[in-house]
């Protein structure tokens, strides 16, 4: 088995157990608390004798209990809101008429634009099954009991994921954000194994491949951050989100950043190889200047290493644990120019001479130097502080918006009237009349 085959299959088996086993999480948590929430729903309607099987109400907490307590907040209040308007729109047709083949549709039609003016969302459809449900049933009972199981399933699952261990996932975050510093630094050690061993254009190709994937592990520890963040609103232990948020976010926007710079040296790498023979693409780079360009490279991994105890879990001793990262970082970063300003001397060339060699060893080098900057700004220390926004901020930017929008086209057609009654209007020109048949004409 070739070296590259190694090393994809090892890299293949760290992927799996990353996915098996996800740090951060405690397994079953989730599960407990959507089954407590759903059975405590159902004795609690069962207790208030809401229905004779009231099902509606553990199925409510079901569905409410979410990821974090924002969602479960919004989800809950959304299916209060989505039950009650499918009852008030089939408690007005139920006063007219009956279920018929055209009340229903007019029932379905007008619950969804109620739907969709109430800004409803995944809840949409709740609104004409609650409406048809009611209006098949006909009774005043019926509806009143929907409403009621629904606000106490909604009710017990905010009250269940508030009590029991309310979800906070900085530390899943900061596992997602080291995972990523890993894979990072084990595509660079990885790399500089390849560039020791025999090159070729289809390794650099497999090389770029690798560094692309690695934007899918970036966008994957953006998630889980944004995660984090939504995990802080209405939580009890928001707290400790709004003093990692900036931490967090500094290290993952760095890295990223450093992810682009990986992804560029592969590039330059790969482009060296096109302007020699398929057949001699191994000899882009001579054995002097692989290795070291490989020493580079191990420098670089061990310097994105050092960075991922600092997305670590905050503690009484994050302070000094952040100042033994830096110092670390500091180190190697240091080791990296010293290897950096070697690799630069041995990739001299005359631009005169061989200006497509210039262009492409200033790329390379360019890249390295982007590795270093970024990683320095992972661990620098936050310069400010994060609070998330306040509740209804989006519907509120969403209706300023449409606000000014409107006074916009109203002053716009307000100034084109009155433009319209400002400027002169010239008379409309009388045409001469035809001129009639000279004298000898009528002769």
């Amino acid at each position: 088995m070739s070296r590259l085959s190694q090393l994809s299959w090892t890299r293949g088996l760290q992927v799996a157990r990353a996915r098996l086993f996800r740090r951060g999480r405690t397994p079953g948590l989730r599960t407990a608390k959507t089954v407590v929430a759903a059975v405590a729903a159902f004795v609690i309607a069962g207790l208030l004798d809401t229905s004779a099987q009231p099902i509606l109400a553990p199925l409510t907490a079901l569905l409410v209990v979410q990821l974090t307590m924002y969602e479960t907040v919004t989800h809950g209040w959304e299916r209060i809101v989505s039950v009650a308007a499918g009852v008030a729109v089939a408690a007005t047709f139920a006063s007219v008429v009956g279920l018929t083949w055209w009340s229903l549709g007019a029932v379905v039609a007008v619950s969804l634009v109620a739907g969709r003016l109430l800004r409803l969302g995944p809840h949409l459809p709740e609104v004409p099954i609650s409406a048809m449900l009611v209006l098949a049933v006909g009774t005043e009972g019926a509806a009143a009991e929907r409403v009621v199981e629904t606000l106490i399933g909604a009710v017990v699952g905010v009250l269940v994921n508030l009590v029991i261990a309310p979800p906070l996932y900085v530390q899943p975050a900061g596992a997602a954000i080291g995972e990523l510093a890993e894979r990072m630094s084990g595509y660079g050690r990885d790399l500089a194994a390849a560039l020791r061993e025999e090159w070729s254009r289809a390794a650099a190709d497999q090389f770029l491949g690798r560094a692309r994937e690695l934007g899918a592990e970036v966008a994957r520890a953006d998630r889980g951050l944004a995660r984090a963040e939504q995990s802080g609103r209405l939580n009890p232990r928001g707290r400790l989100a709004r003093e990692a948020q900036p931490r967090l976010r500094g290290t993952l926007t760095a890295l990223e950043h450093a992810q682009i710079g990986l992804r560029n040296l592969a590039r330059a790498l790969l482009d060296r190889t096109y302007f020699l023979p398929a057949e001699a693409a191994g000899e882009s780079y001579s054995e002097p200047v692989r290795t070291a360009l490989a020493d580079v490279l191990d420098e670089v991994a061990a310097a994105v290493a050092a960075v991922a105890p600092v997305a670590g879990g905050s503690g009484g001793d994050a302070a000094a644990r952040e100042a033994a990262v830096r110092e670390a970082v500091t180190a190697h970063l240091a080791e990296v120019e010293r290897r950096r300003d070697r690799l630069s001397a041995l990739l001299y060339v005359d631009p005169r001479t061989d200006p497509a060699a210039w262009q492409q060893h200033g790329a390379l080098l360019a890249a390295i130097d982007r590795l270093r900057v970024e990683i320095e700004a992972a661990v620098r220390s936050p310069a400010t502080t994060w609070r998330p926004d306040p509740l209804g901020a989006r519907q509120r930017e969403a209706l300023r918006r449409t606000l000014s929008a409107a006074h916009d086209s109203a002053v716009v057609r307000g100034a084109l009237e009155n433009l319209d009654r400002a400027t002169p209007r010239r008379p409309r020109p009388i045409p001469d009349p035809a001129p009639g048949p000279t004298p000898n004409e009528a002769d």
